[in-house]
């Protein structure tokens, strides 16, 4: 018996152990906010042998909790060193879901180094007294020799969004057409002679807080003959939160030498304004049947696609049951008709009545609900019947034939 009771207890206290354990981890884990590091920009890109090259780090939070005290550490290794005046660790701070922060540092790139793609390496913790994470990034180095003496101007001709506006929560495309403006192969200048190719380096488009870059940058996309073009496609997602009005992105471009580099404001539009509906007859069923009528318009300063119009009331059917509009251009009106008839006897007057607009921005699909409207329910006499005035006449008519019959009656006694 007491070999089984110290059995029991050494397996009892086995279990208390692991369930502390998977407690603990749990915690830890739930607790965590996914941490992640991106380099954005390199200034001079590639960096040259023996010089300084600023790097601006992102931190960005991509996990589903709050980051409550970010500290990122930049770790450099050979051919790269801290400039004496930048601080290794760096706190952030509170980093909320889908946010990031921007870290600049200045690196040294050792006289000796070789040409070619170098690392470095960055810790973060979201918070003070758990593990650190930790990710190698990688950084172009090159030599005087891998600028080119090309004289060809990159311009940036066109830029496309789609959709054209976006609505808070949308996901959409930025597309920029990048076109080499020279116009013969050739150009001399001091007695010497160049070529007018144009090269990009990389191109990035830089996340703001309001607008997020699905997108790494482009690296190394040929060269581009006089009058060549080449289009640069991105993802970006607005965030739900987004308030209404113009934001602005960066588009970094790296071109043939560090005198053909270009930064970019790129304009994107965000409005929440949508499908808006109008009653424009009388909402009234009368003896349990009515038309009612509807004005949509598109208030959005783009064109939305796959408009449908859905009512809904307790105890009332309606035909059709749902109107399919289509495509619809800003300020454009389309009017809509529902046959509405009562299947209910047990129905409360006014009825509530819920219309849904769904409609799509690009590939979004949204939806809005418009539930404060009420149908009154009336019941009328119809035109052919006799009605009150008719029966009291009736009835007026036989109280005199009554008492003229009985009359004559009486007369003849």
């Amino acid at each position: 018996m007491k070999s089984i009771s110290k059995h029991l207890n050494l397996l009892g206290s086995l279990f208390l152990v692991a369930l502390i354990f998977t407690i603990s981890a749990t915690s830890v884990s739930a607790s965590a906010a996914a941490l992640r590091a991106d380099i954005v920009k390199c200034d001079p890109n590639p960096a040259q042998i023996g010089q300084y090259v600023n790097v601006w780090i992102k931190i960005e939070n991509i996990g589903n909790t709050r980051a409550k005290d970010v500290s990122v550490e930049l770790i450099p290794s050979y051919p790269f060193s801290l400039d004496a005046g930048d601080d290794a660790v760096r706190n952030i701070g509170i980093l909320s879901i889908d946010r990031h922060a921007s870290l600049e540092y200045n690196l040294y790139v050792d006289e000796n180094a070789r040409p070619g793609t170098r690392s470095i390496k960055v810790r973060y913790q979201d918070d003070e007294g758990t593990a650190w994470a930790e990710e190698t990034l990688d950084i172009w180095v090159g030599s005087g020799s891998d600028t080119f003496d090309s004289k060809g101007t990159i311009q940036l001709e066109q830029i496309t969004t789609e959709p054209e506006v976006l609505m808070p929560g949308d996901t959409g495309t930025v597309t920029f057409t990048l076109k080499n403006t020279a116009t013969q192969y050739s150009i001399t200048i001091d007695g010497e002679e160049y070529d007018t190719n144009a090269r990009v380096r990389s191109a990035t488009l830089a996340s703001i807080d309001d607008i997020e870059v699905n997108n790494d940058p482009y690296y190394d996309t040929g060269i581009l003959g006089p009058g060549d073009t080449v289009d640069l496609t991105y993802n970006i997602k607005v965030d739900d939160t987004a308030r209404d009005g113009t934001k602005h992105l960066e588009f970094i471009v790296v071109g043939s030498s560090h005198t053909y580099n270009y930064n970019w404001n790129i304009p994107i539009k965000v409005d929440s304004a949508g499908i808006k509906v109008i009653p424009t007859k009388p909402m009234t069923l009368e003896n349990g049947v009515a038309t009612l009528e509807f004005d949509i318009v598109n208030t959005h300063p783009s064109t939305l696609t796959s408009v449908s119009i859905k009512p809904r009331a307790e105890g009332i059917e309606f035909s059709p049951m749902e109107y399919f509009i289509g495509s619809m251009d800003h300020d454009e009106l389309f009017t809509v008709e529902f046959d509405a008839i009562t299947v209910s006897d047990n129905i409360s007057t006014p009825a509530d009545l819920k219309l849904t607009a769904k409609y799509r921005n690009g590939y979004n699909q949204h939806e809005t609900a418009i539930d404060e409207l009420s149908l009154a329910i009336l019941f009328v006499e119809s035109n052919g019947g006799i009605g009150l005035m008719g029966i009291g006449l009736l009835m007026a008519i036989l109280a005199i034939s009554g008492f003229l019959i009985y009359r004559r009656n009486k007369n003849k006694q």
